[in-house]
């Protein structure tokens, strides 16, 4: 049981009286209520047939019961598999398929599309709140963790799978534990804060930061179920920590009443999960007297780095490496260690990176160098100052006339511009250059803004290549429920349409 991530998050250290969530409509639950919970549902699983190793996918809106569901799975050794909201049935089909879990969890809303998808295989369906609620009334609330290492898997998440199959990241106990020893360290957590959750926990974010974290350090969180500006800022006063994605912040900054006081009992502001425009970190400050904390992590690793809790959180940067993480940057041709300020692959080991990907050995062995690093498929670099700087994913580069271009340099000229709310700049093919630079923007509606304007902009601050030959205006950037802009989408869609641009825009 030493090993077991459920008995370093609930039972060991812990006064069992104090609150672990406050759950909505005021409800209070302690971590004394999560041992006993958590028992049932471990109880419930077995009732089902899981054993040891299995996996428990789950696919359901955010809820005090899939927490409880999540703790059960790792408790009695099972392999918690967590499925977006969003995902349509063909979608849900394949990682039913590809994972083969014994029992799938979902709302009583989708039982007949659950059964229906798992009529063909061996795969259980139970529904919360249905037939595995009264299972899990009928069972005793103690049970006796189950016995782990360090490298038995916890959970498999897909990757989001933009292009190409999706794949399922191997976490174990020991990476997910290691994570969260790592990041209490960093990010001064102690069981005085109390946490605005009120991320989705099907993802790495929501579930391994904000709740492990939370349950780690015997802390509280609101359990909001999704993000709700007022009932953020209802919470702000009884509160420590937000942790959020940028469009938290840039959407609680459209509140008047945001301010220094209503953040005055606030310790820290945590973004994640896809790049924080410089210009929201600035306002952001300004408005509450708080420097947002950036860090940078994916499914395959969690996190990797983090701006500090003491100094300079820098604009545009994800800090340095985590306790036990080593990371470099090198040339992704020649894998040749770059210099500092020297563009390249991200690199990352430690015990925080994944076991490989689920039934697919060969891209695992792909992923990995010689010596043990997880090529993580993003571009950067580390400063002079050792602060790491994301520039944007390999698949993003473009590659013009032989030239690279990193979307990310144009995108910050771009969002600089007055006017501009945001950019996303993509590459298309081209017969003649390989790949055409496009840029896909944004506007806040404070002046009329020509595609002209950008490009005068950015004449006399990027070479000639970098420059997009087209810009388009859009009224919304396609985004994943994380937050990421989807590349893949905006190139699919201009590919399909290819319709005359607006005059101007070609050039």
């Amino acid at each position: 049981m030493a090993d077991s991530l459920f008995s370093h998050l609930i039972t060991q250290g812990s006064d069992p009286d104090r609150t672990a969530l406050i759950v909505p409509g005021g409800g209070v639950v302690s971590y004394r209520d999560l041992d006993r919970m958590s028992a049932r549902y471990a109880h419930a699983l077995c009732a089902l047939g899981v054993s040891r190793g299995d996996r428990v996918a789950v696919q359901a809106e955010k809820s005090l019961d899939v927490v409880l569901l999540y703790l059960g799975a790792i408790r009695m050794g099972a392999v918690y598999l967590p499925l977006n909201t969003a995902y349509t049935a063909a979608e849900t089909s394949y990682f039913l398929a590809d994972a083969a879990p014994a029992v799938f969890v979902c709302d009583p809303s989708m039982e007949n599309t659950a059964r229906e998808l798992c009529r063909a295989g061996d795969t259980k369906v139970a529904t919360l709140g249905g037939d595995l609620g009264a299972l899990v009334d009928a069972q005793p609330d103690q049970f006796e963790t189950a016995a782990v290492s360090e490298r038995d898997l916890a959970a498999i998440l897909y990757t989001s799978g933009t292009t190409g199959r999706s794949k399922g990241a191997m976490l174990t106990h020991g990476n997910l534990l290691s994570n969260v020893q790592a990041l209490r360290e960093c990010w001064r957590y102690t069981p005085e804060d109390v946490l605005i959750h009120a991320l989705p926990i099907f993802h790495t974010h929501g579930l391994f930061v904000a709740l492990n974290l939370t349950f780690f350090s015997k802390a509280s969180a609101i359990l909001l179920p999704k993000f709700d500006p007022d009932a953020i800022m209802n919470a702000l006063p009884s509160a420590t920590v937000l942790m959020g994605v940028p469009t938290f912040y840039t959407r609680l900054l459209a509140r008047p009443e945001l301010s220094v006081a209503a953040c005055r009992h606030m310790r820290v502001f945590i973004s994640g999960s896809a790049p924080l425009r410089a210009e929201t970190h600035e306002e952001w400050q300004r408005r509450t007297g708080h420097a947002i904390l950036e860090r940078y992590g994916m499914t395959e690793t969690n996190m990797n780095t983090s701006n500090p809790y003491d100094g300079e959180r820098r604009p545009g940067t994800v800090g340095f490496p985590l306790p036990g993480v080593s990371l470099r940057i090198v040339d992704a041709q020649t894998n040749v260690p770059a210099g500092a300020d020297e563009v390249g692959m991200i690199q990352v080991k430690g015990p925080n990176v994944f076991r490989g990907y689920w039934r697919m050995p060969e891209k695992t062995a792909a992923e990995f160098t010689s010596d043990g690093y997880f090529i993580t498929g993003d571009l950067g670099k580390v400063d002079g100052d050792g602060y790491v700087h994301i520039i944007g994913r390999q698949k993003d580069l473009v590659i013009t006339g032989g030239y690279n271009v990193y979307p990310k340099e144009i995108e910050t000229e771009i969002d600089a511009i007055p006017g501009v709310a945001e950019s996303a700049v993509f590459g298309i093919e081209d017969a003649d250059m390989g790949e055409r630079v496009i840029a896909a923007v944004i506007t806040d509606g404070s002046r009329t803004l020509q595609a002209a304007d950008i490009e005068d902009h950015l004449a006399g601050r990027l070479a000639r290549y970098k420059r997009p030959s087209e810009i388009v205006f859009l009224s919304e950037l396609p985004r994943n429920t994380m937050g990421k802009v989807q590349k893949e989408v905006l190139r699919r869609n201009h590919a399909e349409t290819r319709e005359p641009l607006a005059a101007g825009n070609e050039r």
